[in-house]
């Protein structure tokens, strides 16, 4: 299979240059080796769209324990349709990766079955419930990280501790920021949409809080600490603040929290994640974090279930979306197309930014788009086993094409088109 894409658009070095682009079977040939014979059998496109793979920091791929919601191979394969060529595994699985025996046993699948490189979390604590730290040096050497995503570490003390490991071992500590005291049952944000319609809300402050706390302990111990899926404006603020005091702290939020507020709720399990969609002014100032450099990436926190465990309602259903296959063309729309970022800023959000954090190398994969391509979000076409998405109907710009890792032709859409 040989494609040429000509008058391609290829980021490198944080700019764009157009150069003719042969790839065969995964291979880069150099164009000026393609003679008129040579030509035979080549596919032509024109004007594409060639980045870097990119990176999410937060996805759930549900293995080992929960392979009804998701496995590592479908997991993975729905990643490298969007354009991902690594992503970052949260821990909450069965059994937790919180000893290097437990983490061994996600390995040994990802080694068999994902198309593109996975980098798991250990846990921070033993079973993620808080009490006792998990063996952070043994798993050390094969993780991204810890974290106990899904839980907030509730114990100041223990976190004081976590950090002070993380930093012995050279590890990112990166922290689901929740106050359990503050939820009251809550499973939507506490603003409008809450009150008009009888729901209970959960409180920025349940987020905001923990990070308040964590910002003290960074100072502390100088550990490389990294929030995940921020929502609320107070964390944006405290973030921005923290980093010009020259704290060793990142963060991420999601494609849903810049583009969707209370406002556009639902009474949908598609509409339900934690943290929740917040109101419009949140919204705003992840927008204005975004264009400022305080948010440093964009991750996914992709969260499949079951359709049975999305069809209860906004009370009722399990908190997560899904949303690697579309991440990119959601930000690409509405946040490129709108002129509120370039897309050279999309691209360090999406790929550079993340790998300069976790210290993943550049691995040579690429990412192919037309961005004048439009569609319609149908969940029933995701490779992921997850359906449910707050962008289901919607039309946006930008579909990959092609996905190349280690010379490997991870995703092809001709090959899905012909299935």
């Amino acid at each position: 299979m040989k494609i040429l894409f000509k008058d391609a658009h290829i980021f490198k070095d944080g700019v764009f240059s157009k150069q003719d682009l042969l790839v065969n079977n995964g291979h880069i040939i150099p164009t000026c080796d393609l003679t008129e014979d040579g030509m035979a059998g080549v596919s032509v496109f024109s004007n594409m769209f060639i980045f870097p793979g990119f990176v999410d920091v937060h996805v759930h791929l549900r293995e080992p324990g929960f392979i009804i919601k998701e496995t590592i191979e479908s997991g993975t394969k729905a990643s490298a349709r969007g354009g991902y060529t690594a992503v970052c595994s949260m821990p909450n699985l069965n059994p937790p990766p919180d000893s290097l025996e437990n983490l061994k046993l996600q390995l040994d699948i990802i080694n068999k079955t994902a198309v593109i490189k996975v980098l798991p979390f250990g846990t921070i604590t033993v079973g993620q419930k808080g009490e006792e730290l998990a063996d952070l040096e043994a798993m050390a050497p094969y993780v991204a990280g810890f974290s106990d995503d899904g839980r907030g570490v509730q114990s100041e003390e223990l976190m004081l501790k976590a950090m002070e490991k993380a930093k012995s071992l050279n590890k990112i500590i990166s922290a689901h920021c929740e106050d359990n005291s503050l939820l009251f049952g809550g499973y939507i944000h506490d603003g409008e949409y809450a009150k008009a319609h009888g729901h209970k809300g959960i409180c920025s402050e349940s987020e905001w809080g923990p990070i308040k706390r964590d910002i003290e302990l960074v100072r502390k111990t100088g550990c490389k600490y990294h929030v995940c899926h921020i929502s609320a404006k107070e964390s944006v603020e405290l973030i921005r603040k923290a980093k010009a005091e020259g704290v060793n702290i990142t963060c991420e939020t999601a494609p849903h929290y810049l583009t969707l507020d209370d406002s556009n709720l639902l009474e949908d399990g598609r509409f339900k994640m934690n943290p929740p969609l917040r109101s419009p002014e949140d919204r705003k100032a992840l927008i204005e974090g975004i264009i400022d450099g305080t948010i440093d990436m964009i991750a996914t926190d992709h969260a499949p279930h079951t359709c049975d465990e999305k069809s209860k309602g906004l009370s009722g259903s399990l908190m997560g979306v899904v949303g690697i296959e579309t991440a990119f063309a959601v930000m690409y729309t509405k946040l490129v197309k709108t002129d509120i970022i370039t897309l050279e800023r999309l691209i360090e959000l999406m790929a550079i930014n993340p790998r300069k954090r976790f210290d993943i190398p550049f691995d040579g994969g690429f990412t192919v788009w037309d961005l004048n391509a439009e569609f319609t979000v149908n969940p029933d076409e995701f490779l992921s086993k997850g359906r449910a998405t707050p962008f289901k109907g919607e039309k946006l710009f930008g579909k990959c094409l092609m996905t190349v890792l280690n010379d490997n032709v991870v995703y092809n859409i001709t090959d899905r088109e012909e299935n």
